[in-house]
C-alpha cells in the first residue's frame, strides 16, 4: 500500500496542471485554407504527428542512446559483455533516430503533395 501511495502522489502532482487546462477548447490547425471536414481531419492528424509524436519519439531514441552510452562506458567496468550490451543500445538509439527522420520526411512529403502543408513563406521584397 505504501508503494502505491509513493507512486500515486507524484503522478497526481504531475497531473494537477492538466486540470487547469481541462476547460479550454483548443482548435488545432496545421495548415490553412481547409473548408472540408476531411481536410481538417488530415490537418489535425499531421499536426499530431509532427508536433507531438515525432518529438516524443526523438526524445525516447535520444534517451535510449544516452542510456547505451552510460551502460557501455560508465557502468560496464570493463566487462566485455556489458560493453557489448551497451553498444546494442547505442545502435538501437541510432536506428530510432534514422526511422524518426525518415517518418518525419515522409509525412512532410505527403503533406506537401496533397497541399496540407499550410501557407508558404511570403515572397521577399524587391528592390528596383
Amino acid at each position: 500500500m505504501k508503494t502505491l501511495a509513493r507512486l500515486a502522489a507524484p503522478a497526481a502532482l504531475f497531473a494537477v496542471p492538466a486540470l487547469a487546462f481541462a476547460q479550454l477548447s483548443v482548435t488545432v490547425s496545421y495548415g490553412g485554407g481547409c473548408a472540408s471536414g476531411l481536410c481538417q481531419v488530415a490537418n489535425n492528424i499531421l499536426y499530431i504527428i509532427n508536433a507531438v509524436l515525432v518529438p516524443v519519439l526523438f526524445a525516447l531514441a535520444f534517451l535510449v542512446f544516452l542510456y547505451g552510452i552510460v551502460k557501455a562506458y560508465i557502468f560496464s567496468e570493463g566487462d566485455p559483455e556489458r560493453v557489448k550490451e551497451g553498444h546494442k543500445l547505442i545502435l538501437w538509439g541510432i536506428i530510432g533516430f534514422v526511422v524518426m527522420i525518415s517518418l518525419w520526411g515522409l509525412v512532410n512529403v505527403v503533406a506537401n503533395t496533397f497541399g496540407l502543408a499550410g501557407y508558404a513563406a511570403p515572397p521577399l521584397p524587391r528592390s528596383y
